[in-house]
């Protein structure tokens, strides 16, 4: 169909494939591991690059392909390719823009795995990383080498939600010939369009918000016709991290109430955001729906609504902190987020546990930070379970006092 201007109607519709065959309303699953050729030429010409087609499992399935052609109608670029996780369309995605001797530009402050891959494996593969203020121009244009070929970055940032003027970021990408990469996983399409600001690939987690039920592992790479093609016949062809047809139905169906599921999520964090931030007991409510948040400026400019996900600071101790996660009822301690039910988790003990202690601190990740994924249960029900977690600190408080 011709793309809606609305996105509640894209998020079922865009990118949808009609099954001319039986005309099934759901995507077929396509569970095949290769496709049969008409004769050997065919296959040869499939092979060349002569003649569009499937050939094997891991380099396109129709089930998949659908999925990749929905995301980047809900992101607005010309192609996508999926993968088996969030950490693989990553991986592929800056391997296939970076490699020996060359040298890349990240915010000080990212997923903890993110972290890992870019500061230790890719220092064992010759692939040098500054890691960098990316709310300071100055700093990210101080960090650019000679070498320098991309700038890796998160808006917002995971776990402390600081959110990063995207334009700002394209604009000096492209005025140093460089690739931008932004993970968009926290706003999902619904809420943000990293395209519309001029970067160039935009990677996800589809295990978060794109699926939504925590029951698949998948990630996504968005961008344009020759990103995607380089991409899809170097680092996901020859890596291998694809995505199965049945994890592609999942998000496929996960996505047809993308825009419903996340209004809810960003209006149940508000709400729990702002009762937090009037708690004596938290120190600080990093999320950009509060006015006191500095990424609150780019709501309307760039994002839509705050998001689902925020971090907070406990007013005590790490064991303080500890104590109120395990007096938690019905939030459940897991990481990710985007799921139906709230999770809340720690980072500095979890996530992002592969940073060492003076790297935390220096990303703004503290002992006392919490990050919260808000789930779409009744918003009372959930502050009603922080608020017993937070009263049964206070009374440890005061008989530790």
């Amino acid at each position: 169909m011709t793309r809606s201007t609305h996105l509640e109607t894209n998020t079922i519709h865009a990118g949808k494939v009609r099954d001319r065959q039986f005309g099934a309303l759901s995507t077929p699953i396509y569970q095949t591991s290769t496709f049969i050729f008409d004769d050997v030429a065919q296959g040869a010409s499939r092979f060349q690059g002569e003649e569009s087609g499937f050939i094997y499992g891991r380099l396109g399935n129709p089930t998949v392909r659908e999925l990749e052609q929905r995301m980047a109608s809900l992101e607005k670029t010309e192609d996508a390719a999926a993968f088996g996780s969030g950490m693989g369309a990553i991986s592929a995605t800056l391997l296939a823009n970076l490699k020996n001797g060359d040298h890349l530009v990240a915010s000080a402050a990212l997923y903890g795995c993110t972290y890992a891959l870019i500061n230790h494996k890719f220092k064992d593969m010759g692939i040098e990383a500054s890691f960098v203020d990316m709310t300071d121009s100055a700093a990210i244009k101080a960090a650019i080498q000679p070498n320098t070929k991309v700038i890796y970055f998160e808006s917002p940032i995971n776990p402390n939600l600081e959110c990063i003027d995207m334009a700002v970021i394209a604009k000096i990408a492209k005025a140093n010939n460089l690739v931008s990469i932004v993970d968009n996983t926290f706003m999902s399409p619904v809420l943000q369009n990293p395209a519309d600001f001029g970067i160039d690939l935009i990677v996800h987690s589809a295990t978060k918000y794109l699926n939504g039920h925590g029951d698949v592992i998948a990630g996504i790479t968005c961008g344009s016709s020759e990103q995607i093609e380089n991409i899809k016949f170097t680092t996901l062809k020859d890596m291998g991290a694809v995505m199965s047809p049945n994890d592609a139905w999942l998000i496929i169906r996960g996505l047809k109430t993308l825009s419903v599921r996340v209004e809810r999520h960003c209006s149940n964090a508000q709400q729990v955001a702002e009762y937090l931030e009037a708690h004596p007991l938290i120190r600080e409510v990093n999320y950009p729906g509060l006015k006191s948040h500095s990424g609150h400026q780019l709501i309307g400019k760039q994002m839509k609504a705050g998001g689902g996900t925020f971090a907070f600071e406990i007013e005590g101790s790490f064991d303080d902190a500890v104590h109120f996660m395990n007096n938690l009822e019905m939030c459940s301690i897991a990481v990710s987020l985007g799921d139906a039910e709230t999770l809340i988790q720690h980072p500095a003990s979890m996530t992002h546990s592969p940073y060492e202690k003076e790297e935390r601190e220096a990303a703004g990740i503290s002992e006392t930070l919490i990050r919260l994924s808000v789930g779409l249960e009744h918003v009372e029900d959930i502050i009603q379970d922080l608020d017993g977690a937070l009263n049964s600190m206070a009374t440890r408080l005061k008989s530790v006092g």
